[in-house]
């Protein structure tokens, strides 16, 4: 995950039928199970009288998450949910909610069939869907003598950091976020430059 991970960008929409039956998929980003579930009820509300709303997530990287989840909402037990859970997991779909909402035709599809109805509901709509690249970011903390303030200001230029908060006391503290993968290399580097004089929170863990 240090290098960064795929995630849903916008709110996108798309229709599939199958025997009548009318599947709506609604693929919304999240942070979290809240932002999920306040979303879930959301589409209930705006599409209402419908069969089923099948629902699954993916907070954080697809292959990494920090949470997912799914519910079946009255289908047969692992017909719905968990099969539209495999499609973000194999398509890569981080911070991604997907909501199908399914309105009944008539006509019985049998396990598989809704299976592969809840499959392709979901994949049609990631086809359509805007995509970003989030890169996980940590706090850290630079404590530095005065005299090295300014290198250590440069050296986190070469750094592309912004919005650098700055601790005067005994020492100088430079508060900023940075990317995880950086991190270690940063840490060399503030060694290198400042002779041991500085050092980087959170401290390194030892093994």
């Amino acid at each position: 995950m240090g290098t960064g991970y795929r995630a849903l960008a916008a709110e996108h929409v798309n229709e599939y039928e199958e025997k009548r039956s009318q599947f709506i998929t609604v693929l919304v980003p999240v942070c979290s199970r809240e932002q999920a579930m306040d979303a879930l009820v959301r589409i209930k509300a705006e599409r209402p009288g419908a069969n089923h709303y099948c629902w699954a997530y993916i907070v954080g990287a697809a292959d990494q998450p920090k949470t997912a989840a799914f519910s079946d909402d009255g289908e047969p037990s692992g017909t719905a949910g968990k099969p539209m859970l495999h499609v973000l997991q194999h398509r890569d779909a981080g911070d991604c909610l997907a909501v199908v909402v399914r309105f009944f035709g008539g006509v019985k599809l049998g396990a598989g069939g809704l299976v592969r109805a809840y499959s392709a509901s979901v994949s049609g709509a990631l086809d359509g869907a805007a995509w970003r690249s989030v890169v996980p970011k940590q706090a850290v903390i630079i404590e530095v003598p005065f005299p090295l303030e300014q290198k250590m200001r440069h050296l986190l230029g070469e750094y592309s950091v912004q919005d650098i908060e700055a601790e005067y006391r005994e020492s100088v503290s430079l508060c900023f976020e940075l990317a995880q993968g950086q991190v270690s290399s940063l840490r060399r580097q503030v060694a290198q430059l400042s002779s041991g004089a500085a050092r980087v929170l959170p401290e390194e863990k030892k093994e």
